[in-house]
């Protein structure tokens, strides 16, 4: 941990808060993604939308989002979840919750937290995914409060309706209403973040930091002098339940990766880099992963 990165204890009166990106700044994937497979075994999706997440997510971590990729992932959640039980989702991720995100968490931001959390600051995190997803995390993290994509809700269901979309300046707005509610300094105050789709809720503190940025963010940090931080180390609770891995999920994976590796060098030009080239890799690769997962009994 860069030692310039330790928050200090606050020499005012106005409260402090530390506003925390969730996905590739405290976790190491998404967190709407990361939990698929359970959703999956809970009936709420089929095969081809665990392939399409997993796609998803080594995109993502290739590459990072970008605005087009936050639009298109806002798209395709919300139609995804139409009629789901609101109920039905947070019982699965409530039982999921340590499975899934302890292996994730990035060890430097937990003491990072800890850090803030000793110097008397307020800890928020502030994520696209939704709140059903994002506020259990939250908790867990100890984190006061957290903002978060919220969905319309009729008869506990899903109506596939965004009411706020926690993305970009709706981030800002929402930083701004919590600050005059709160009564932050927003000089005062922190944020983390490692996409450049964040940028806004950066230049809204005084107290910007880079987390393994993408490489705009990481332009732009340099350009502004903000600190940079790189977090690597992913902890987990279990070791041994960690290294009890299923076979056929890290099949999936690994093929993926492979996969992956193929579409990465075709996009950054180590191979034919048409259209249509990229389009029939991106099919392929789909289709080996749906190939590979095992069938849920009832479901397609």
């Amino acid at each position: 941990m860069d030692p310039a990165a330790s928050p200090h204890a606050a020499d005012h009166d106005a409260p402090i808060a530390a506003f925390f990106d969730l996905d590739k700044t405290i976790l190491a994937r998404s967190s709407t993604l990361a939990f698929s497979r359970h959703f999956y075994q809970g009936g709420l999706i089929n095969r081809r939308a665990v392939v399409r997440s997993a796609y998803a997510q080594f995109v993502y971590h290739l590459g990072g989002a970008d605005h087009e990729q936050m639009e298109k992932m806002r798209a395709y959640l919300s139609a995804i979840v139409t009629g789901w039980e609101v109920q039905t989702v947070k019982d699965i991720v409530a039982e999921a919750l340590h499975h899934v995100v302890d292996p994730l968490v990035y060890a430097e931001a937990v003491t990072l937290i800890a850090q803030h959390r000793s110097a008397g600051h307020d800890i928020v995190i502030v994520s696209s995914s939704g709140q059903e997803v994002v506020e259990p995390i939250g908790e867990l993290l100890g984190a006061d409060r957290v903002i978060a994509t919220r969905m319309s809700i009729e008869d506990g269901r899903f109506t596939g309706v965004i009411d706020f979309y926690s993305y970009g300046q709706n981030k800002v707005t929402a930083v701004e209403e919590l600050a005059d509610t709160r009564g932050y300094d927003l000089g005062q105050c922190y944020a983390y973040s490692d996409s450049i789709t964040d940028l806004p809720l950066l230049n809204s503190v005084g107290h910007p930091y880079a987390v393994n940025p993408d490489r705009a963010l990481r332009r732009i940090a340099g350009e502004r002098g903000w600190p940079v931080l790189r977090f690597s180390r992913p902890t987990a609770v279990d070791a041994h339940e960690n290294r009890t891995v299923n076979r056929p999920v890290l099949t999936v994976a690994v093929c993926a990766g492979a996969a992956m590796a193929l579409l990465w060098a075709v996009r950054r030009g180590r191979g034919t880099n048409s259209p249509t080239a990229v389009e029939s890799i991106e099919k392929a690769a789909r289709s080996h992963l749906l190939d590979l997962l095992p069938a849920r009994a009832g479901h397609s």
